[in-house]
Formats: structure tokens, sequence, C-alpha cells
């Protein structure tokens, strides 16, 4: 049997990005996340991050950095009875780290194409929630129905999707609009 997923951009789309967090200390829950994605997992979806977490090819955080906060977020997220199905993330960034290296990185597909592939997920049955343009490439490039939402580099990626004439499946105010707009085109309840 195959799955539906929401492939999920982390830091902007579901906790607040002081940015390169590497102290779980310091993530913070968007508002609405953990009801959102409780919401998505009642409905049967993957749960699956992907993000580009550069500043471990910049030497600001270590792979253990990320692990950690990942581990923070599912912590946080457990209060609301849900938790993210698997992470993936790319080190990567094209100014400290080879081609190669970068091949993972979003808007590469890679990362999308590897959790499909490790969850057995249905494509054309799933989504990508993201703030930046990246996300919404990744989406573009994976064939996912894209949703920008307007927290973290939100308005600033609308702007620069719109002069690209890139537009995502749907803008949405958080993540909760997200959830929303995900549920009702899921179960075709207009």
């Amino acid at each position: 049997m195959t799955n539906s997923a929401v492939f999920l951009d982390r830091d902007g789309t579901l906790n607040f990005d002081p940015g390169y967090i590497g102290d779980p200390e310091e993530l913070k829950l968007l508002p609405g996340t953990g009801d959102a994605l409780f919401k998505l997992k009642s409905f049967g979806f993957k749960l699956l991050v992907i993000s580009n977490q550069s500043g471990i090819a910049r030497g600001l955080i270590k792979d253990e950095d990320v692990r950690a906060v990942n581990n923070k977020l599912n912590e946080l997220l457990s209060a609301y009875k849900v938790s993210i199905d698997s992470f993936y993330y790319c080190p990567a960034h094209p100014d400290f780290s080879s081609k190669e290296e970068c091949e993972c990185r979003k808007p590469s597909n890679k990362m999308v194409l590897q959790a499909a592939s490790d969850f057995n997920v249905n494509i054309a049955k799933s989504y990508l929630i993201g703030d930046s343009v990246s996300d919404i490439g990744c989406a573009f490039n994976s064939g996912l129905k894209s949703i920008l939402v307007m927290t973290g580099q939100g308005s600033e990626s609308l702007s620069i999707l719109q002069n690209q004439n890139k537009f995502p499946s749907f803008v949405a105010e958080n993540i909760m609009d997200a959830c929303k707009f995900i549920i009702t085109d899921f179960t075709g309840d207009r």
C-alpha cells in the first residue's frame, strides 16, 4: 500500500528560525504547529521533514546539533500526540562543498525521492510545505503540490516566486492554514 505524505521544511515552517539553530533549547514551535501536524497525521499522512542545513558546511553547527534539534522538535510535538516520521537534511552549501555533496540541496528533489522510497509514498497524493523559494522549487521538481507559508521567509519568497512567474499550489498564512488547504484538497471536500 502506498502512503500519502506531507513533506515539511523545518526552520521558518514548523519552528521559529533564529538562523543555523544548533542548540535544542533555542527551538520554539511556531503557533499552531502541533495541532496542524496532529490533524495531518489523523488523516493518515506521513510527516517527513526535508531541510537544508548548510550551517554544517559553514562550520557553524555540527551533524549532532541538527539531530539534537530534530529530537527536541519531536519532544515538543509529543505534547500534541504527534511526531515527525523521519528527518532528512542536506549539510552542504555550494561555497563550502563539492558539486556532488550539494546534489541533495533543495530545490533538488533528492531528499524527497529518498523519503518517498523509504516510506512508499505516492507523490501524486502528497504535498510539500515550506517558506522558501528552494522549498517550492523542490516541490515542482518532485511533482508535489506546493504550499508556501508566510512564516519565516515566506513574504520575501512569494515576491521572488512571483517575479519568476512560479506559483505555489497554495499560499498559506501559517502551518494551520496550510493544513486546512491540504485536508480540503485531499478529501475533495470543497
